[in-house]
């Protein structure tokens, strides 16, 4: 299976995960996948008052760098890890 694919699998698995991961494993998976998807973020960081979207953009700031191929593996590590 082509890490696209294998990807593209984590997505749907991530889902139908048995527990709801905490918060900062979920901005860790919402920025894997925007850095595995879109590549390095863009656009303007939300303004102080906006917590949770500041938060989001920030999370993907960090990956800053980041291949698309990395970011994507590290998203399949991250919720086959989670399936456990």
């Amino acid at each position: 299976m082509s890490l696209q694919d294998q990807f593209i699998q984590a997505q749907q698995d991530s889902k139908n995960l048995s527990e709801r991961p905490d918060n900062m494993t979920l901005l860790k998976i919402y920025a894997l996948f925007k850095q595995g998807s879109v590549g390095d973020v863009s656009g303007e960081r939300p303004g102080m008052t906006d917590f949770v979207n500041r938060a989001k953009y920030d999370a993907w700031a960090a990956l800053k760098g980041t291949s698309q191929e990395d970011a994507q593996q590290q998203y399949i590590d991250l919720i086959e890890e989670l399936k456990g």
